[in-house]
């Protein structure tokens, strides 16, 4: 009986020192741990540059270039959200798209089928990319993902603002609705739309200090407003 006593206290002892020594085997970490709710992963677009950088917990991950708006349908300068992520729209759009939460339009980061293009102005807003690199990003980034994209909403100082009116849409527009609204002359919504409720707004804007009142947003309206020195 002692025998078979000491045969299973010696059978245990060497299972106890089985595994205390053999390697422990446990899930890695992935490379890019993706936390929407802690804001871990966030994308900043710089248009004069045509690069597209994402960040993790605020350090620079990876970066990509990309085509931007042209002078007349610029990318949207300002803070937005990924809302949508969404594959194969269309030729146009290359593989992958990713929509943002622009009030005033249909804006969204994607691929192209024009890859001459990337590193140009030459898009109609959206941020384009080469289809291997916007599948790369469509991967690592979740809806709800923060989008700044840098510069200024009228443009760079090297160049004269759009000339907007009834029908146009973008950061130039929304800015006057800020601007007119602030004045008391605005009662709708700030949505970057340029619609009649703008118009007569604006008109009544250009009567009351001295300049045509055409519904256009001039030179000497943004001037008025203080956007230009």
């Amino acid at each position: 009986m002692n025998r078979y006593r000491y045969q299973i206290c010696g059978t245990l002892i060497i299972l106890f020192f089985i595994q205390a020594f053999l390697p422990i085997h446990t899930h890695a970490s992935p490379a890019l741990p993706i936390v929407k709710d802690n804001g871990l992963i966030t994308i900043e677009v710089y248009p004069q540059r045509h690069r597209l950088v994402v960040y993790l917990d605020h350090i620079p991950y990876k970066s990509f270039s990309v085509a931007v708006g042209n002078p007349s349908t610029p990318t949207p300068v300002g803070e937005y959200i990924v809302t949508y992520k969404g594959k194969n729209w269309g030729p146009s759009f290359g593989t992958r798209w990713i929509g943002l939460n622009v009030p005033w339009g249909t804006y969204g980061i994607h691929g192209t089928n024009k890859p001459y293009s990337i590193g140009q102005h030459a898009s109609h807003g959206c941020i384009r990319m080469r289809n291997r690199d916007v599948e790369e990003l469509y991967e690592m980034i979740p809806v709800g993902t923060k989008v700044t994209i840098f510069g200024h909403v009228l443009g760079e100082a090297n160049q004269e603002p759009r000339l907007v009116s009834e029908g146009d849409v973008g950061a130039e527009v929304q800015l006057v609705q800020n601007r007119l609204q602030s004045a008391g002359y605005f009662h709708g919504p700030c949505d970057g739309k340029f619609r009649s409720s703008t118009t007569i707004a604006l008109k009544e804007f250009q009567r009351r200090n001295g300049l045509i009142p055409n519904g256009v947003v001039t030179l000497e309206v943004y001037e008025k407003f203080g956007l230009l020195e």
